[in-house]
């Protein structure tokens, strides 16, 4: 697992890594421009002193000579920082000097070009120049005189030029990095005091979080949060709204198995007992109903945070299986129960579970409110795909048509002993697979008929 990073060190490196590169570059150009300066301001004064040497080699009698007297060359020689040396040749050879001092060959010199170089003498570095000249007074032909010098004064004012324009940019970026740091620590306050604030917070409270002195930038962080914090009150109300109702509709059911219970261990015959005990079985029966509807809405919300994936199914197989299943109840209240459904099947991706549950709560609500010598049809459709649920029942009300999905709702009136949950289960699972519901009339007219149209987008492919 990656270790996160902190933010601060990533602004603080961002932003002087650049700044140092750009000093380090700077600190090499400005070494190069002091060496060739330096280079050219003392390879001058060399060419000065090469000329100077060349202007004492004379001819006498068809012979070069050079007549440099002792204190002259110790003159000449003399520098407090570094050393110099000189070399004299001609064609016939040596004339005077340093005759371990390296030089071009004399046929590849020009005239009036000198050539400066690099080489070792003594074990030595030194810079060198060489000059051509004509021997005065003569023609015993060409002259080469070659200066050097050791690069002491030429180094120590490298190291002066460099030392100059390097220390100044260390200066500067130690307050540049030590300003960026103070800001870096500012500019991140505000985030730590938000962190500091909502860690101050109890698990319920969830009111918004005041954004009067946040940073622009920070605010849509603290905007982010606040409608989180809103959606986390809104989801934790209707939980406990549940939890209310689900207490509320379970304690009738079992206030009915406590008191018929009581009238069942107060009988004194098995006879006397039998209207005490359909009681509680049919008790039961509606805690048993409630607990499995509860159920499945809290499979839905499973579903709902990814942990089953949806698979292909069959749409028309599926309303069959179900409707099969309800065929004896729908005998048992003399309702006639029709099916209609295409050829080919009709596919789709979802949860097999939560669809069959849906139109057992579609057909379940048909049965329960349905007139005895009813009718209900249930049709599949392929395009879009979906299921169409009608009855000849009583209906209900335009007024009443968005209300019936909600839980625990039932219309005032109504007969039955549902519990309001089934309809919202329905419409639990229709958002969970991106389905629509629509409400209109039932058969001829009459009744109630509930479409659940998939659309396209969730088809199998």
């Amino acid at each position: 697992m990656r270790k996160p990073q902190s933010l601060r060190a990533q602004l603080l490196a961002r932003l002087t890594l650049p700044l140092i590169a750009v000093v380090v570059l700077d600190a090499a150009v400005s070494y190069f421009v002091a060496l060739h300066y330096a280079d050219r301001a003392y390879d001058s004064w060399l060419l000065d002193s090469a000329k100077s040497l060349a202007q004492e080699v004379k001819t006498q009698k068809d012979k070069v000579t050079f007549d440099l007297p002792p204190i002259a060359v110790e003159v000449f020689r003399w520098d407090a920082i570094d050393k110099t040396f000189f070399k004299v040749e001609s064609a016939a050879g040596f004339i005077a000097g340093d005759r371990a001092l390296p030089g071009p060959a004399l046929a590849a010199m020009a005239a009036d070009a000198p050539l400066f170089s690099d080489g070792e003498i003594q074990g030595r570095k030194v810079r060198i120049v060489s000059v051509l000249t004509a021997s005065a007074g003569g023609d015993s032909g060409d002259v080469l005189v070659s200066v050097a010098e050791t690069l002491n004064k030429r180094r120590g004012m490298m190291n002066e030029i460099l030392l100059a324009v390097v220390a100044p940019q260390l200066l500067l970026l130690l307050v540049t990095g030590l300003h960026i740091w103070v800001g870096i620590n500012r500019g991140l306050s505000p985030l730590h005091d938000l962190a500091t604030l909502i860690g101050q917070r109890s698990a319920r409270e969830l009111n918004p979080i005041p954004d009067t002195n946040v940073p622009l930038e920070v605010r849509s962080l603290t905007h982010t949060i606040n409608a989180l914090l809103q959606r986390l009150g809104s989801a934790l109300a209707a939980q406990q709204r549940f939890i209310e109702n689900a207490a509320h509709q379970l304690r009738t059911p079992l206030a009915g198995l406590k008191v018929h219970a009581e009238r069942a261990l107060a009988a004194d015959s098995p006879d006397a007992m039998k209207p005490a005990l359909s009681h509680i079985k049919h008790s039961a029966d509606r805690v048993a109903h409630l607990s499995s509807q509860l159920l499945v809405l809290a499979g839905s919300e499973s579903v709902s945070q990814g942990s089953r994936p949806f698979r292909s199914l069959d749409l028309a197989a599926l309303a069959k299986a179900c409707c099969m299943d309800w065929v004896y109840k729908a005998l048992e209240q003399e309702i006639e129960l029709g099916f209609d459904a295409p050829r080919i099947p009709v596919s789709i991706k979802g949860d097999e579970t939560l669809l069959r549950e849906l139109l057992n709560n579609l057909l379940d609500n048909s049965i329960c409110y349905s007139n005895p010598g009813g009718r209900i049809n249930v049709t599949v459709l392929a395009d879009p795909p979906g299921w169409v649920v009608k009855d000849d029942g009583p209906g209900i009300r335009p007024e009443e048509a968005d209300r019936i999905f909600e839980r625990f709702y039932r219309i005032p009136g109504s007969r039955g002993e549902g519990c309001g949950l089934g309809l919202a289960i329905v419409k639990e699972i229709a958002d969970l697979h991106a389905a629509r519901l629509d409400v209109g009339p039932g058969i001829d007219g009459k009744g109630i008929g509930i479409s659940v149209r998939f659309g396209r987008q969730i088809r199998a492919g």
